[in-house]
């Protein structure tokens, strides 16, 4: 399903703008719907950042969107997007509801460590706690790793 700007728009910057469309959620029932940007827009130097609008959104559907030269206007009713429909299979983690709140509205960001990496083999020491361990806590020291799924302590290192 084509999509198109609710209003005209002008993007003044290279950072990405949100940009309301015409259209409003839910997609279909049950359905979550992938919005991707139209070869037409790209040709004029419009790109829409692709997303997801999750199933149970009921709000206006608004692009991300952003140009390399700027300033640069949309005018109001073109044709910048298209809506594909999916299933999806993904488990429900929780009944909480989207409603019209998008961009990340069914839950906080959460960041538990950061750190700038570099190539100068970066490490890091990092305080395990465990609980009914004697000790309660330890201090552990290693060289960070941005691949891994796992973290592997070694056995000299753990009580």
């Amino acid at each position: 399903m084509d999509v198109y700007t609710d209003n005209a728009i002008t993007i003044d910057s290279l950072k990405a703008h949100e940009v309301p469309l015409k259209a409003h959620g839910p997609i279909e029932k049950g359905l979550n719907a992938l919005l991707l940007g139209k070869l037409s827009a790209k040709l004029q130097g419009i790109f829409v950042h692709p997303g997801v609008i999750d199933a149970g959104y009921m709000g206006q559907i608004c692009a991300m969107v952003s140009t390399p030269t700027h300033p640069v206007t949309i005018p109001a009713k073109t044709h910048i997007a298209q809506l594909i429909s999916f299933k999806s299979y993904v488990l429900k983690t929780d009944s909480k509801l989207q409603g019209d709140r998008g961009f990340g509205s069914t839950g906080e960001p959460q960041v538990y460590w950061t750190k700038v990496i570099s190539n100068q083999r970066p490490n890091m020491v990092c305080t395990l706690t465990m609980p009914r361990a004697t000790p309660f806590h330890i201090k552990i020291s290693g060289m960070i790793d941005t691949g891994p799924d796992v973290t592997i302590i070694s056995a000299n290192t753990w009580p």
